[in-house]
């Protein structure tokens, strides 16, 4: 298995540990944790942990966006991103001690039909490279509305798509093998019937802590996870992603399973991007799907 993960709006995300946040007040912060972001970026992360053989692309410029490379080679991601000359945003987040989660996030640079085109020859060129693409994440303003649209059709590969809005309804319409919205984010792409109306050939969609279910021609199947889980559920989705592709072979339940056990055991990692091993290995033997039987 050859992945390919597509970041077009990556970010520099910067981390804060602080024993409680306070409206208003001033914060004395831990160590604070720099590295490379974004959706797409965050599952490239947890692929090459899994030892899934990954390539990361996407849109990144400026200082940020330098950093944001140097880092992926650090953490042995090879990267391929394409160079533009706005900045790569910045998203901060600051962690509570209790794990909460308070989400910064800048809106990210602008990106001219010159540099979007260039970025089409490189994706078509490292899609036909690879066994799978996985899509992931907001769009930079510049990047025309149906881009996931055109880069799923522009792939002789299956899709995987992880957006949402007019971006996700416009690219589920272009027939990816899969899309992996949250409820909400179903609901506001018009898939509130039968979610693979929407277009593509399956559907994950995520209940947060309750769990998720995979709607499929071959039948719907949910999963919970084996128990709660305190900690920071930035990128638990980007893992979840993660583990369908890893699991790209095996049968729907065995999939979820999977897909439900490593979204719980990133939430109990600090950083988006990793994950609890031990914690994965033990609870997706214990995750039991069940097969939804449809009036």
């Amino acid at each position: 298995m050859r992945a390919l993960t597509v970041t077009l709006n990556a970010a520099l995300d910067v981390t804060y540990p602080v024993d409680r946040l306070t409206a208003g007040a001033t914060h004395r912060v831990g160590e604070p944790a720099i590295r490379a972001g974004g959706k797409g970026v965050n599952v490239a992360r947890v692929l090459r942990a899994l030892d899934v053989a990954v390539v990361a692309t996407g849109l990144a410029g400026g200082c940020a966006g330098m950093l944001l490379g140097a880092d992926l080679v650090a953490a042995g991601v090879p990267e391929a991103m394409f160079p533009i000359e706005g900045e790569t945003r910045r998203t901060v987040a600051v962690v509570e001690e209790s794990g909460e989660a308070t989400m910064f996030a800048e809106p990210g640079p602008g990106v001219t039909a010159v540099e979007w085109a260039g970025f089409l020859r490189l994706y078509r060129r490292l899609a036909a490279e690879s066994d799978l693409v996985v899509l992931s994440g907001s769009l930079p303003k510049g990047v025309p509305a149906d881009a996931y649209a055109t880069l799923v059709r522009a792939a002789d590969v299956p899709v995987l798509l992880d957006a949402d809005g007019p971006a996700l309804a416009a690219g589920a319409a272009a027939g990816p093998a899969v899309i992996t919205p949250n409820r909400l984010e179903l609901l506001a792409a018009g898939g509130d019937g039968d979610p693979l109306a929407l277009g593509a050939a399956a559907a994950v969609v995520s209940d947060g802590p309750a769990g998720m279910t995979a709607y499929t021609a071959d039948g719907v199947w949910t999963a919970t996870p084996v128990e709660s889980v305190v900690g920071n559920p930035t990128g638990a989705g980007d893992a979840a992603v993660a583990a369908l592709v890893a699991c790209w072979h095996l049968p729907w339940p065995e999939r979820l399973a999977n897909a439900v056990a490593l979204s719980a055991a990133a939430v109990r990692s600090p950083l988006a991007g990793d994950f609890d091993r031990d914690f994965y290995e033990d609870r997706k033997t214990r995750v039991r799907p069940r097969r939804v039987i449809e009036e």
